[in-house]
Parts: C-alpha cells; structure tokens; sequence
C-alpha cells in the first residue's frame, strides 16, 4: 500500500462511485424504455441497442432526449401507486368499520343493542352470540 498514494485511492473510489451511478441510471433508462407505452416496439429495441452497443453515449443521448417525459413517467406511476394504496386502505377501513362482518366485539355490542330496545330476545341474542364467537 506504501507504492499506491492517497490522492490515487481517493481518484480510484471517485471514479468507482461514478460508475456505480452509471451502472444505476443504465438500469433506470432501460426500465423507462420498457415501461414506456408512448414507444412502439421498434422505438424500443432502437433505444435499447443504442444503449447496450454504445452504453455511455446512449444513456448520456436517452436522458437529454427524454428525460423529462421520463421524470413525467415516474411521477405518474407514483401518483398511480399511492392512489391504489390509499384506494386499499379505504376499502379495508369500511370492511372493519361495520360495513359487512366487522370484528366480533362490534357485532356483539350491536346485537347488545338490539336486546336492549326490544328487538330480539334474549334466547335470540344467545343463539346470535353464540354463532359470532364460533
């Protein structure tokens, strides 16, 4: 390690860290091209062969090209994502809230209710409890 200086180490993990970010936005560029729905196939595979035969040029020409769409791209399958998540939430919430078979501790206090004000009886109540705790 005596023969290697600092400087040349700190020039060797620069340069190393540059080619990792290629490496990163090589594999971005080639997941846009495929998710891509605005590019027909020949598109497609013109932009991967561009990319794959002259890699840093192709990637450098890919980004100024179509960057932004790319960005434009990210952001909508984002918005897309977080919709169908929060759409799921929704969807789990009414389940859980009573809007068809809640927990048992809610139909319990329900069917309490009804005991309460006369609407079932108590042999009702026990047959109905009953099958909610089975």
């Amino acid at each position: 390690m005596d023969d290697y200086p600092l400087l040349n180490l700190f020039w060797t993990m620069l340069w190393f860290f540059l080619w990792i970010m290629w490496l990163f936005l090589l594999f971005k560029v080639i997941g846009d091209i495929f998710r891509d729905h605005s590019l027909n196939g020949w598109a497609k595979a013109g932009w991967l062969v561009l990319c794959i035969l002259l890699p840093y040029l192709g990637v450098l020409v890919y980004v100024i090209a179509r960057g932004k769409s790319m960005g434009e791209r990210d952001v909508k399958r984002a918005r897309e994502s977080e919709a169908a998540f929060q759409d799921y939430i929704r969807k789990t919430a009414s389940t859980q809230e009573g809007g068809g078979g809640g927990s048992a501790t809610q139909e319990l206090a329900r069917l309490a209710e009804l005991k309460d004000k006369g609407a079932i009886t108590p042999e009702e109540f026990e047959k109905a409890k009953a099958r909610v705790l089975a």
